[in-house]
């Protein structure tokens, strides 16, 4: 510690002894003037005291000289009576005959044991004295008796009440600061106190024999001397100053530490400007009407414009894209009034230059120290590569369904052919028959209206085949609409019920009875996917080792989706093939390319379903489709791209 720290040190410990002396000179004055104060105001409350029982005394003489004067009892009892009411301390005057009874009496006090034995003491001494006799004090009661002074003789007492004494004839401003006690050698006789006094308290005491014997009149004073305060207070400095000594001591090791702790904060904090300057994620912050607090190098980057033009701007954003403004400000709207909760969406941005870019926002509740919600932070990321890869990739995904199509087309083409012939060649068989009627002069009306109707049924069923088949194998963008998956199982059975028939396989569709809740999805690519998994399984069970000659379509409902089952009983699944069995490439046929489980998986997930497989217990193999119910998956209507801006 240096030389010039020490100097608040010595200023503090100069001052404490400074104060010390002032504070025992000015406690020194302060005991002398309240000791002499206290010895004042004892002596008054004595004289007070003294003043009033020797009014009472005076009262009980006159009553004596004037009894021996042959003054009538009831002028004597009028003239107590007075005394009494103006002296409440008075408790009772009795008069007691030369034997000791009671003659008489004033107010309602009864003669307690120290009257009588007081009583009896006056009778023997039988001569009258100047002042009264006090007796042994009971209860706080004081008696007082003085002999008349006649021939027939007889005694007048007086009792009276110390605590009402003190009360009323104590002055108030002694009462205020002192407590008063009268006592004898063995207990309190009375005492007036507004409260406890402090042990230790300053005190005076005085004789107060006569007029009562072996009392004393004790003052003490509620607040305790200067002394004690006053010794308080210079301790109280000191622990002050040693508290200062303590907080000098504390202060300067708090500067070291701060100062070493800012400079780990300046090196902290530019560790973490650095790795914020580092992210490729731009990260924005906004108040609850969309004025922008922060952005960093990395959104800067993003949108072409430097932080200066972005921060304190306020909607309509320089980098929102005109296209959906409108949508974007109702977007901020939403956002300001609605609960502080994380959220995510895609957007579009268009940057300095007046390139589009795509982008993923994650909005976060901007949260301060003292917990109140402030704004929002957001993460923005750059999607515009990823969803052109997207694009490309669901462009791919379809060349590759629509190739996988052809080739079950071209795998089916014999069956188709043999499935026209049959509404081909009836349809030449009954044009034959109609022109031979019509030849024959037979051709009558109704047998040739049979005729055509005949023909043209079969003319509509070859025309479904082709049309299915034109579906089927058409390049188109997936649109999805509510539809019955029990409908678009039949027509995936139709369209391989001949194949089915070569191969010995029946075909079964279990559904509940009624219609089917509605699933959103698009009907050429859920066919695809059940012709794909039903011929697989049809080949199964001609290829193989069979457990039975049926194939089961199986239709259930969930809570919140529609299960379907593809039962076949072929050979099953090889344990080995089992887990990559949607991979590319996998393939349990020997000439299979393996492509159509993975386009299968792929058109599902495009619906927001699942599919996967399990071993039937029947033998072979089940796969189970689940899809949403119309509501919890993709929206009606042809997929697009987001296009507004945040």
């Amino acid at each position: 510690m240096d030389l010039l720290s020490l100097v608040p040190l010595a200023a503090i410990v100069a001052l404490v002894v400074l104060v010390g002396a002032l504070v025992w000179i000015v406690d020194r004055s302060d005991a002398e003037r309240a000791r002499a104060k206290l010895a004042t105001d004892a002596l008054w409350a004595e004289q007070t005291l003294r003043f009033q029982m020797a009014v009472d005394e005076d009262m009980l003489v006159r009553l004596a000289l004037d009894a021996a004067s042959g003054v009538p009892i009831e002028v004597l009892q009028a003239r107590a009576r007075l005394h009494v009411a103006a002296n409440p301390e008075v408790l009772s005057v009795h008069w007691y005959d030369a034997a000791g009874r009671l003659v008489t009496t004033v107010a309602d006090q009864r003669p307690g044991a120290a009257e009588a034995a007081l009583v009896a003491q006056v009778l023997r001494t039988g001569t009258a004295t100047a002042r009264p006799i006090y007796g042994q004090v009971e209860g706080g009661v004081a008696v007082m008796a003085q002999r008349l002074a006649t021939v027939e003789g007889g005694v007048v007492v007086a009792s009276l009440s110390l605590p009402i004494m003190l009360d009323r004839h104590v002055p108030w401003w002694i009462a205020e600061q002192y407590g008063v006690r009268i006592a004898d050698t063995r207990q309190t006789i009375a005492e007036r106190a507004r409260g406890p006094v402090a042990e230790g308290a300053p005190q005076h005491r005085i004789s107060f024999d006569p007029p009562l014997p072996g009392s004393i009149l004790e003052i003490t004073a509620y607040d305790r001397s200067p002394a004690v305060g006053n010794a308080a207070l210079l301790g109280a400095i000191i622990a002050l100053a040693a508290f200062a000594i303590l907080a000098l001591l504390v202060v300067r090791r708090n500067a070291v530490s701060r100062r070493r702790a800012e400079e780990r904060l300046r090196a902290e904090m530019a560790f973490r400007r650095s790795m914020e300057e580092s992210l490729t994620v731009g990260l924005r912050a906004k108040d609850h009407s969309g004025r922008i607090l922060y952005v960093n190098a990395a959104f800067c980057h993003l949108v072409g414009l430097p932080a200066g033009d972005l921060i304190g701007h306020g909607p309509p954003q320089p980098y929102w894209s005109p296209d959906g403004m409108e949508d974007t400000l109702a977007r901020q709207r939403r956002l300001a009034e609605g609960p502080a909760l994380p959220q995510s969406f895609e957007s579009r941005f268009r940057r300095a230059d007046g390139t589009d870019i795509d982008v993923q926002v994650y909005e976060a509740p901007l949260i301060d120290a003292q917990g109140r919600h402030q704004g929002w932070m957001g993460s923005v990321i750059d999607i515009t590569a990823a969803k052109r890869a997207a694009r490309l990739a669901r462009a791919q995904d379809e060349s590759l369904a629509r190739t996988a199509r052809l080739v079950t087309l071209g795998e089916m083409a014999s069956t188709l052919a043999h499935e026209l012939n049959q509404p081909l060649g009836a349809i030449a068989s009954y044009a034959a028959g109609g022109l031979n009627l019509i030849a024959a002069g037979r051709a009558e009306p109704d047998t040739i209206r049979t005729t055509f109707e005949k023909l043209a049924a079969q003319s509509r069923r070859a025309g479904l085949i082709i049309r299915r088949i034109q579906d089927f194998v058409k390049k188109r963008e997936p649109h999805f609409f509510p539809l019955d998956l029990g409908d678009i199982a039949g027509e995936a059975m139709a369209l391989l019920a001949a194949d089915a028939r070569e191969m010995r396989v029946s075909l079964r569709l279990e559904a509940p009875a009624g219609p089917l809740p509605a699933v959103m999805a698009d009907r050429i690519l859920i066919e695809q996917v059940l012709v794909n998994l039903i011929r697989n399984g049809v080949e199964a069970m001609a290829d193989g080792p069979r457990t039975g000659d049926s194939l089961t379509v199986r239709i259930g409902l969930e809570p919140e989706a529609i299960r379907l089952d593809v039962a076949d009983r072929g050979p099953g699944i090889p344990p080995d093939l089992a887990d990559r069995l949607f991979q590319p490439f996998t393939s349990t046929k020997a000439q299979g390319m393996g492509m159509g489980l993975n386009i299968c998986r792929s058109i599902i997930e495009l619906h927001h379903g699942g599919i996967s497989h399990r071993p039937n217990p029947d033998g072979g193999t089940i796969f189970t489709l689940r899809l949403p119910l119309a509501g919890d998956g993709p929206e009606g209507g042809t997929p697009h791209e987001e296009g507004d801006a945040s």
